[in-house]
């Protein structure tokens, strides 16, 4: 199946207002690179700024997070439905990071993407094992178990699915290509084994220490979609690399 890629960056709990003109940065790339969507997450105090700076141009912007709530006396927490009102159509649920600061559990995971969803948002679900999982080989069971339960019943093609071994996060350590491929391949078969074509449409990536110097291999291997880029996406020269590694954009597309 042809699947668009996809290329989203997670600035994570870094970023202030001067530093959207790295955002800004980006957009000779994005209008460039037509066959790739391209998204950027920054922190939500962010949201509404870029998307005055971006207005018009062909970058998304996604949050790092939304409440399972619409609204309510949840004090410090922020809705879907706040995230697009900032203009927002994307968020990322269920990072190991989130998981692991706020001991998110799956089920949690999964009311937030229903909140996404029904605000009108796309959301981009992580999983992934940790070191320990992985060593016990476990890795497999641990994501489809997380699939099973974070990705709500019904979940549209739309809904991107984001591979992140937790151990290669931040570490500078990634998979082997081939690892990368295996697990792709279980995300790819748990997927359509559950939603059928739709399974077989929504997009897997993989996140844990992208950079420039890997992208391009990691980008190019079987059954990856895109990828979803932490530290990388906070400077445009890194970010717009790895959107230029991708085999669509070699191809001219």
């Amino acid at each position: 199946m042809n699947r668009r890629p996809l290329i989203a960056g997670n600035w994570k709990m870094f970023g202030l207002a001067a530093d959207l003109s790295e955002m800004e940065g980006l957009a000779p790339h994005a209008a460039r690179l037509t066959g790739l969507d391209i998204v950027l997450c920054p922190p939500a105090t962010l949201i509404a700024q870029a998307a005055w700076r971006l207005k018009g141009g062909v970058m998304g912007l996604g949050g790092q997070d939304c409440a399972p709530a619409q609204q309510g006396p949840h004090t410090g927490d922020v809705s879907a439905a706040m995230l697009k009102d900032a203009g927002a159509a994307w968020v990322i649920l269920g990072h190991s990071e989130r998981r692991r600061d706020h001991g998110e559990s799956d089920a949690l995971v999964r009311a937030k993407a229903d909140a996404a969803l029904a605000a009108g948002l796309t959301p981009i679900l992580c999983v992934g094992e940790t070191i320990e999982e992985r060593k016990a080989g476990a890795a497999d069971s641990v994501v489809t178990r997380q699939l099973a339960r974070s990705v709500p019943d019904g979940a549209p093609a739309s809904l991107v699915i984001a591979y992140e071994p937790v151990w290669a996060i931040g570490t500078g350590l990634t998979p082997s290509a081939a690892e990368i491929v295996e697990i792709h391949a279980v995300v790819r078969a748990a997927l359509m084994a559950r939603f059928g074509a739709d399974g077989a449409a929504m997009r897997i990536l993989y996140g844990g220490s992208v950079k420039p110097a890997n992208a391009g291999e990691i980008l190019a291997l079987d059954g990856v979609d895109g990828a979803l880029v932490g530290a990388a996406s906070l400077k445009a020269a890194d970010f717009g690399a790895i959107m230029e590694a991708h085999p669509a954009a070699r191809a001219g597309n």
